[in-house]
């Protein structure tokens, strides 16, 4: 049994075939591969395409989706091993992964970092509770990483510009009123550099770098396909010749858990807006979001609504990919 966490667990060429499976997928939308099957989507925070995606998704391979909301829809879990369960909590993470693989095929999971600790939320302990003690594949609907997301624009950048070795990829921070995940950001630069792009992380300062264990990832993976990650603080030079822009908005993590220390650093830079001006320095570049987005806060009106936007198209892209995981996990490569 394999789950589908991080693709950090999966090589180059097992994410190749994930997206040809994808793309197979996009042609040919209505296949009964997943006929009767059932998978579990647990929700721990809102979602729209997520959701939407996977309930749409396992329905044209002709399966179900039952969506949970732990502390709505069904009972607070409690994920610490070996404690006293004397608070909110009414189940254990132990019964209720067994229970839901007793009737679901494939488990979903959804759920953010608390935003108090990052050493605490770096453990990622609800989707690693789940993949230990279920008993069928789970798979990572967002947590500090996004993997689905990755695939999603994996695919729409291969859809523009085909083989993407050696094509810059730029991830850029953008300004948000209030701090965020660090998870697409993450899964970004790690699908970019797996794919065998150049990659560049812009951000304003030293204080904005990734969590090093992705970084590090990253690095491996562009060194192992000939390319390279860099990290930059100036606009000018990230965006020459990029032929991807991807924009995302992120908390600082050596403030994590005290944001209101790191807002006048977040409120100095609210030029890091993606405009028509940057993006005059691209090689023609693409620009996308993973969405939801501000606009003319992360991203003026004339670039997402641009031909080189491909936001619709990745986030149409996570219905077919979605599909290319499920089918794998249920029915092998």
């Amino acid at each position: 049994m394999r789950h589908f966490l991080t693709t950090m667990d999966y090589t180059r060429a097992e994410i190749e075939g994930l997206l040809e499976r994808a793309q197979r997928f996009k042609r040919r939308p209505i296949e009964p591969r997943l006929k009767d099957r059932t998978i579990a989507l647990v929700f721990f925070n809102p979602s729209l395409r997520t959701r939407t995606s996977f309930d749409v998704g396992i329905r044209e391979l002709g399966g179900h989706a039952v969506v949970l909301e732990p502390g709505r829809s069904a009972w607070p879990i409690e994920f610490e091993e070996g404690i006293a369960m004397d608070g909110e909590p009414e189940e254990h993470i132990q019964e209720v992964a067994r229970v839901l693989s007793r009737y679901a095929d494939l488990i979903g999971v959804r759920a953010f970092p608390k935003f108090q600790r990052w050493e605490e939320d770096r453990q990622d302990k609800v989707l690693q509770g789940f993949a230990r003690h279920a008993t069928v594949p789970v798979i990572n609907l967002e947590t500090i990483t996004h993997p689905c997301q990755e695939l999603a624009l994996a695919l729409a950048m291969k859809e523009r510009l085909g083989r993407l070795d050696g094509k810059k990829f730029v991830l850029t921070w953008t300004y948000h009123p209030r701090p965020l995940n660090t998870a697409v950001a993450n899964s970004a630069v790690l699908i970019a550099s797996k794919l065998g792009m150049d990659v560049t992380l812009l951000c304003p300062s030293e204080e904005y770098h990734l969590d090093e264990r992705y970084l590090d990832a990253a690095r491996k993976s562009a060194e192992g396909n000939g390319q390279k990650l860099s990290i930059t603080y100036d606009i000018k030079s990230a965006y020459e010749g990029a032929h991807v822009v991807y924009a995302k908005s992120w908390g600082a993590i050596p403030y994590f858990g005290r944001w209101e220390q790191e807002k006048p650093i977040r409120d100095k830079n609210k030029h890091f807006i993606v405009d028509e001006q940057k993006m005059a320095l691209t090689a023609g570049g693409l620009f996308s979001h993973c969405l939801p987005v501000r606009r003319n806060v992360k991203v003026t009106d004339a670039v997402i609504d641009s031909p080189a936007s491909m936001v619709i198209d990745e986030a149409e892209n996570r219905l077919h990919v979605q599909k290319a995981v499920m089918d794998v996990l249920a029915n092998g490569w």
